[in-house]
C-alpha cells in the first residue's frame, strides 16, 4: 500500500523521537548485472544542502567523474510539489535564470544561482522521478541516482551510492587510484560509521526535530559525548580511521561543516562549536581543502535550505548571518605526516 507524501519532519514517535526512514531504491551498479557501469548512462540529483546528498557529490567530483555521470541541483527552499493536491512540501528545479522564489508562505527572497535544471527527464520537482519510478514510500529524498537507459531510480542510499562512486566507475574517472574504501581498513571504516551516523550524522536531526525535551535531551547527549570521542581521536591520527582519508572522514565531515552555521541555532546543538574542539577545527579544514571539496561545499544552499524549507521550524524564512567562513584557513593536520 502506497504511503501518502511526507518528509523527514514527520517521521517521529509516540516519545517525540526523530526515527529516519530507510532508503527504499537499493540496485547496485555492477558489471555483469541489470545495471552496468558506463559512461554517460547515469545521472545524480542532489541538493548542495542536504548532507547525505552533497557527499555524493564530493565523492564525484573527487574521483572526476563528471565527465560520465549527469548532474543535477535543486534549488535549496523547497515549494509545495503538488499544489491543490495535498500539502508536501519538497525539491524543486530551477533555472539560474529564474527569478528569486519565496518559502511556501511567501516570505523571503531567494536566488536561483547554483541550480541546475533536469535535463535528463525535464522533471519539476524530484517527487517526479520517484512517481516515475513506482515509489511507494512517499518520501521524496536526495540524492537520485538515475539510471537513463531504464528511465528509473537505481538508488536513493547515500552510502551506497558513495560507494558506487568510489570504485565501479573507476575505468571512466580521472583519479581512478583514490581509494576511499581500501580493503586494509574497512573493518575500521564500517566501526566509525557505525557510531558517528546514528549519534552524529542522524543525532543533528534527532536533536532538532525532537518533539519532546526527553527525546532532545538523549540526543544531545550522545551527540556530544560522540564529538568528545573524535576530539580525543583527532588528537592522536590524521583522519577519523586512520592515517589516509576515507569513506569515513567523508560522512563525518559533512555533518561538521554545516553544524556552526546551521545545527548549533537550528537543531539547539549549542553546548560547544566546531571551532572550539581544536583539533576537530583543524580536520574541518583539512578536509574542506581535499581537491574536489571545496567546489563541493555551497554554504548559501546550506543556509538557505535549512532556515527557509520548514515553516514550523522558522516561519518567516529569516537566515541568521553566522560566522567568517573559517574552514577556509590553513589548517595544521600535517603534523601528522611521518618525516
Amino acid at each position: 500500500m502506497a504511503q501518502s507524501a511526507h518528509t523527514a519532519l514527520d517521521e517521529t514517535s509516540v516519545k517525540g523521537e526523530f526515527k529516519r526512514v530507510e532508503s527504499c531504491f537499493r540496485n547496485f551498479i555492477e558489471e555483469g548485472s541489470r545495471f552496468e557501469p558506463e559512461a554517460g548512462r547515469y545521472h545524480l540529483y542532489i541538493s548542495y544542502a542536504c548532507p547525505w546528498a552533497n557527499r555524493c557529490l564530493a565523492v564525484l567530483r573527487m574521483k572526476g567523474l563528471q565527465d560520465s555521470i549527469g548532474l543535477s541541483i535543486v534549488h535549496p527552499t523547497w515549494q509545495y510539489t503538488r499544489p491543490g493536491k495535498d500539502g508536501h512540501s519538497g525539491w524543486a528545479f530551477y533555472d539560474p535564470s529564474h527569478p528569486p522564489i519565496a518559502n511556501v508562505l511567501g516570505f523571503g527572497s531567494f536566488d536561483c544561482d547554483g541550480c541546475i535544471v533536469d535535463s535528463v527527464n525535464g522533471a519539476k520537482f524530484i517527487r517526479d522521478l520517484y512517481e516515475m519510478s513506482n515509489d511507494t514510500l512517499g518520501k521524496y529524498s536526495v540524492p537520485v541516482l538515475w539510471d537513463k537507459k531504464e528511465k528509473c531510480i537505481v538508488n536513493n542510499e547515500s552510502s551506497e551510492i558513495l560507494r558506487m562512486f568510489n570504485s565501479k566507475f573507476n575505468k571512466f574517472a580521472e583519479n581512478p587510484y583514490l581509494d576511499l574504501c581500501p580493503e586494509s581498513l574497512m573493518a575500521k571504516i564500517d566501526e566509525v560509521n557505525d557510531w558517528v551516523l546514528p549519534t552524529i550524522n542522524n543525532g543533528v536531526y534527532r536533536c532538532g526535530f525532537a518533539q519532546s525535551q526527553e527525546a532532545y535531551d538523549i540526543a544531545v547527549k550522545e551527540l556530544f559525548a560522540s564529538l568528545d570521542r573524535c576530539e580525543e581521536i583527532l588528537s592522536e591520527q590524521r583522519f577519523i580511521a586512520g592515517s589516509v582519508l576515507t569513506e569515513a572522514d567523508i560522512r563525518l565531515f559533512m555533518t561538521l561543516i554545516r553544524f556552526d552555521e546551521v545545527y548549533i541555532v537550528y537543531f539547539k546543538t549549542n553546548k560547544r562549536a566546531i571551532r572550539e574542539y581544536p583539533n576537530i577545527r583543524e580536520y574541518v579544514k583539512n578536509i574542506y581543502q581535499v581537491p574536489g571539496m571545496a567546489e563541493s561545499i555551497n554554504m548559501k544552499h546550506i543556509k538557505t535550505h535549512y532556515y527557509t524549507s520548514h515553516p514550523k521550524l522558522n516561519h518567516y524564512a529569516i537566515i541568521p548571518t553566522g560566522s567568517d567562513y573559517w574552514w577556509e584557513e590553513a589548517h595544521d593536520r600535517a603534523k601528522f605526516e611521518k618525516h
